[in-house]
């Protein structure tokens, strides 16, 4: 309750100065890396492993063979040590605008009836046109046709389907003045029919083709090969309300295809969907879409999302749009810097899908009675189940195991090349967008003999973290299997203190298939310094015994030697020891800086990287207020205040605030500007413990 003094007295105010200035919402750590599904280039927010298996999938297949990128494996190990939050950006190989797509889900079906239309193609000529045929689409009284075959001549009397619309067993009709069926055969692989013309007894044959209108429309088409150019398009009984798109990018997200017992989708899998709209109501225009995985049943449906009741009613507060969400993101760049552009009016509230669009809106979907309008019932999806198709793009090399794990080459980093990075590193340059404590790119290797081509992606890392002065990188120097001399040499091209760097690489369980996989050290630093966070504070060194050991690994490469280790360690190479009693630990926490000073060693460039974050984000508040001295002692006090609870943590042995009339002039106050000048004494670690065992003669006395 506030106080107020009315009539004549003693009024005893009190003034409340605990309030705790909550610190900035950042992620602990951030991983650039190709993964199996999720959005393409948008760093994304996961807080849980769970989380980021729903947004980027876990295994994928490569010809037999089942893998897990090291993205993955390094996200596992992150939160499995007590990480809380992870931005992760998911880079792939090609174009990302034309050779990777969302999939889109099959027709929605409604009651509204469908138009047909007839169109005119000149089939006379067979062998110049057919191509033609299959590669354009046509509209006709406001409605898109698109062909799922395109056929091609070879000779005269054999026409070729390509297309894996048509399966082998898929039955292709002649119609003439009676119907003749002819089956597939596989002549052109991998579907293919080689079909001869009808014999000149029958007249003016027709090839019948399935085709599919953007407005839901389906039927058959029927080419009139000869006689005639007249093409006439009907059937189909409904047509799409809305189409939804996922949220994730490539053809992994195809769940389109023939089905099997109990209604499973040959092509599903848990890294893709299928849809279901039940409950469609007419009297208040309402229904439920359901999101299901991809590899469910219907006799064990697997249920991702529920929505409803939703509407078409773009009025309405359960606007489908509105409910679920219709935004996409995209990369875009000006005058040399990258950012994010979202476009949509409405933010994504389903973690896998988007309404693309609304076909059919039921604007005011009742009269003034309060009775559903009869032009929009209609409207309203009909109860149905579907599933998503037509997305494009994969990382997968086709047949090349070496490219995953130990063996990443120059050229094919798990699918990748090293400049599929550039621009993700790049857009998390941006340090007003996106917070981070570390970034990590496991997979690339700074190492110009064997790895040419990431060692320019690697200094651009470098040179990004070092702008932005508020977080740091971790490195790997050399690939697999390779001579403790080839760490050495390649570390001296190195110094920053904004970097460091481990050595050997490591063998870990794969979390997803339970295989052994050597892993280089980068993949899983990230889980020694969220394991280290959780038990102490970020000005503690993540390394020794009690914070360095390698939960989830096996063993390390190389069992180091004290000598290798001192060479190492020498070199600014942190590194991997193994102790009997202990197993795997880190035993280093040097950066790559090569001048001896505090900022030399990991614990310290962190502390400063916690205390640039929280200070700078406490001055963000300050900017546009009054430049005198009541705000400059506002100020001084919440820094000294948080620099007390670092010592007391023990970060700190000393520090000192100056933000006065000594440091802020009337000159420097005329050019707009206030100055803190902040003094800290870092509290160093015992990397080094010298014990002297002396050896005294019996009867001796110990020295107090």
């Amino acid at each position: 309750m506030a106080e107020t003094i009315v009539s004549p007295g003693v009024l005893a105010i009190e003034n409340d100065q605990s309030f705790v200035i909550q610190q900035p919402v950042q992620a602990g750590a951030a991983i650039i890396g190709p993964t199996i599904k999720g959005k393409i280039g948008i760093p994304t927010l996961c807080t849980t492993y769970s989380d980021y298996v729903n947004k980027f999938g876990t295994t994928f297949l490569s010809g037999s063979q089942t893998y897990t990128y090291f993205t993955s494996i390094s996200a596992y190990n992150y939160f499995n040590n007590g990480g809380n939050s992870l931005l992760v950006t998911r880079v792939v190989s090609g174009s990302t605008t034309t050779d990777w797509t969302p999939a889109t889900s099959s027709r929605i079906p409604s009651s509204v009836a469908a138009t047909s239309a007839s169109v005119t193609l000149n089939l006379t000529n067979i062998a110049s046109e057919a191509s033609t045929v299959g590669s354009s689409s046509f509209e006709v009284n406001g409605i898109t046709f698109y062909f799922t075959g395109s056929a091609v001549a070879n000779t005269s009397n054999v026409v070729y389907l390509n297309t894996a619309s048509f399966a082998a067993s898929t039955v292709l009709s002649y119609v003439a003045t009676s119907s003749v069926t002819f089956n597939f055969s596989s002549s052109v692989a991998p579907y293919s029919a080689s079909l001869p013309f009808i014999s000149s007894s029958y007249s003016s044959p027709n090839i019948v083709f399935t085709y599919i209108g953007s407005n839901g429309l389906t039927g058959n088409s029927n080419y009139i090969v000869s006689g005639s150019t007249t093409t006439y398009f009907s059937g189909g009984t409904n047509t799409e309300a809305f189409v939804l798109e996922t949220l994730a990018e490539g053809n992994i997200m195809n769940s389109a295809g023939p089905t099997g017992s109990n209604g499973t989708l040959l092509s599903g899998s848990s890294e893709n969907y299928r849809w279901q709209i039940i409950g469609p109501n007419i009297n208040d225009g309402t229904f439920t879409l359901v999101i299901r995985q991809g590899n469910d049943s219907i006799v064990q449906p697997s249920i991702l999302e529920t929505w409803g009741p939703l509407s078409l009613d773009p009025y309405s507060s359960n606007y489908v749009e509105k409910v679920i969400g219709n935004q996409y993101e995209q990369i875009a760049s000006d005058n040399g810097e990258y950012f994010v552009q979202t476009v949509g009016d409405y933010p994504n509230q389903s973690a896998y899908v988007r309404v693309k669009q609304v076909n059919l809106n039921t604007p005011g979907y009742f009269d003034n009675v309060g009775n559903p309008k009869p032009e929009y019932t209609g409207s309203i999806p009909t109860s149905s189940l579907g599933v998503f198709g037509d997305g494009k793009g994969t990382n997968i090399p086709s047949g090349v195991a070496g490219a995953y794990y130990e063996n990443i080459t120059d050229t094919n980093i798990q699918g990748l090349t090293a400049n599929n990075y550039t621009e993700s590193i790049s857009l998390l340059a941006n340090k007003d967008a996106y917070k981070y404590n570390f970034i990590t790119t496991p997979g690339l290797i700074a190492d110009g003999a064997f790895y040419p081509s990431h060692v320019p992606v690697i200094t651009q890392l470098i040179s990004m973290v070092t702008n932005r002065a508020d977080t740091m990188t971790i490195v790997d120097l050399v690939g697999y299997n390779k001579p403790i001399n080839t760490v050495l040499t390649n570390a001296v091209t190195y110094d920053n203190s904004y970097t460091a760097t481990y050595w050997p690489w490591v063998k870990t369980i794969d979390p997803n298939t339970a295989s052994q996989r050597w892993t280089p050290a980068s993949a899983l630093i990230p889980g020694v310094y969220a394991k280290s966070d959780s038990i102490s504070y970020p000005w503690f060194a993540p390394a020794g015994i009690n914070r360095g050991i390698m939960t989830n690994v096996l063993s390390a490469e190389r069992f180091l030697t004290q000598g290798n280790r001192d060479s190492l360690y020498q070199s600014n190479v942190n590194p991997i020891a193994t102790f009997p009693n202990a197993g795997v630990v880190v035993f280093g926490q040097k950066t790559l800086q090569k001048k001896r000073s505090a900022l030399d060693r990991v614990n310290v460039r962190r502390l400063l990287i916690e205390l640039k974050n929280y200070i700078s984000q406490v001055a963000d508040t300050y900017v546009f207020e009054q430049n005198n001295a009541a705000t400059r002692s506002e100020f001084s006090s919440i820094i000294t205040a948080y620099l007390s609870t670092v010592q007391q943590n023990q970060g700190l042995t000393s520090y000192q605030v100056v933000m006065d009339e000594t440091n802020n002039t009337p000159t420097v106050i005329d050019n707009n500007q206030l100055v803190g000048q902040i003094y800290l004494q870092p509290t160093r670690t015992a990397e080094f413990i010298i014990l002297d065992f002396n050896i005294l003669p019996t009867g001796a006395v110990f020295p107090t």
